[in-house]
């Protein structure tokens, strides 16, 4: 017997008999759509008229919304208002009432070759636990976060800067703890701040802000925020920074002469989100693939500052762009001639080029800063995406680990 799961379009083999009329839709009364065995045996009627089979698209049309609503509902099992605990996500609220806390165990598919969590895993960390802050909240409708005043005006999150600062990378296995919570940004704005701790030691790992404002999903401007969401969100509004808010650190746009170009990046289809378009986390590892591998062996990143200037569509072709912040450690000239030696298209840099700049020896006690830049290939102008600073320190061989 053939058996229906939660799918309201299915297809079945049908024959058009001469009068045009089809067998089988007379049986459909019959075809359960919960999962149990349907008294239909689909896929072996009509066996003997093999030469004119062909598929026969079938939807269940009175009750396909709701069916679909009703199931959607029961494997997502939203909840419609403020719940303290999340059992499954090993998630509760904290901070009187409005942040959020979720036990986080590091996966194997999270870490790179060191080991360690990658950052663009810490990235998606940050955002996984803000959308299941939201969801706790009873707030959330079916979108990526968004509240259900929002969905009613066609709103959508987008974050315009994020900053992240990591100490120490948790390893493979490790159990952390990230907390949340959110507050006011401007008028129209909401502040989002993380902070990770190893569960063990207490030891914080990271900490992370953002700034995310509204955007209509069908006309791509930014929005006002209106009164009906500003009313839900803001009773979980609290003044509390992960990051001090030091005024933010201007971040020059770099043009073709930077040092180190990407230049031919397509976004994948695996490389867009539940908003169609590609994901902020996606961009880090754009940025960070022009800096040469014998950097990246000795350094991890211990800050990285990003400034959101536009949505990436899947049809765009992307540049990425990188420079080293000097700090006065170099002479002009090495810089001159690190151009002549790679050309603009080169991404990977011997280390004799290092040696010329001097800059392995004056690595050795950090921090060094790249500024880098994604921007869009137009044929009349490349529009920005995004212009980022990261910050680097010496890879540390152990993590001190107080108990």
């Amino acid at each position: 017997m053939a058996s229906i799961s939660h799918h309201t379009t299915f297809f079945i083999r049908s024959t058009s008999n001469r009068n045009g009329q089809e067998p089988n839709k007379q049986k459909l009364h019959s075809v359960k759509i919960n999962g149990t065995k349907s008294n239909v045996d689909l896929l072996s009627q009509d066996h003997h008229h093999h030469h004119h089979h062909h598929h026969q698209a079938i939807t269940i049309t009175s009750t396909e919304n709701h069916v679909h609503v009703f199931e959607q509902q029961i494997r997502q099992n939203i909840p419609t208002k403020k719940q303290l605990v999340d059992s499954y996500r090993q998630g509760i609220i904290i901070e009187e009432g409005v942040g959020y806390r979720q036990t986080v165990v590091i996966r194997s598919y999270e870490v790179g070759p060191d080991k360690t969590a990658t950052i663009e895993s810490i990235l998606n960390l940050l955002q996984e636990t803000a959308l299941n802050h939201v969801w706790m909240s009873g707030l959330l409708g079916d979108g990526f976060g968004a509240t259900h005043g929002m969905m009613r005006n066609n709103l959508i999150w987008v974050v315009s800067r994020m900053q992240v600062q990591v100490d120490h990378y948790p390893i493979w296995g490790e159990v952390m703890e990230i907390d949340t919570w959110v507050g006011a940004s401007g008028k129209n704005g909401m502040r989002r701040d993380w902070l990770i701790r190893s569960q063990a030691s207490g030891l914080v790992f990271a900490r992370a802000t953002s700034t995310w404002v509204m955007m209509n999903q069908q006309t791509r401007r930014l929005s006002k925020m209106p009164d009906e969401v500003r009313s839900e969100i803001s009773p979980w509004f609290i003044e509390k920074q992960a990051i001090e808010d030091e005024g933010p650190e201007k971040i020059d746009k770099l043009d073709n002469n930077a040092r180190y170009v990407n230049s031919d990046l397509k976004p994948k289809r695996s490389d867009l989100d539940m908003n169609h378009h590609v994901n902020n986390v996606k961009y880090v590892r754009w940025m960070l693939e022009t800096i040469p591998d014998e950097f990246l062996e000795n350094h991890q990143l211990s800050d990285i500052i990003l400034e959101y200037r536009r949505e990436c569509g899947s049809s765009d072709v992307v540049q990425s762009l990188c420079q080293p912040q000097e700090h006065g450690l170099l002479k002009k000239t090495g810089i001159q001639q690190c151009n002549n030696h790679i050309g603009l298209n080169g991404n990977s840099l011997s280390s004799e080029i290092f040696e010329v700049n001097g800059l392995l020896g004056s690595l050795n006690q950090g921090p060094y800063s790249f500024t880098h830049l994604l921007q869009i290939k137009g044929e009349h102008k490349n529009e920005e995406i995004v212009r980022g600073k990261t910050k680097w320190m010496k890879k540390l061989s152990a993590i001190p680990f107080h108990s």
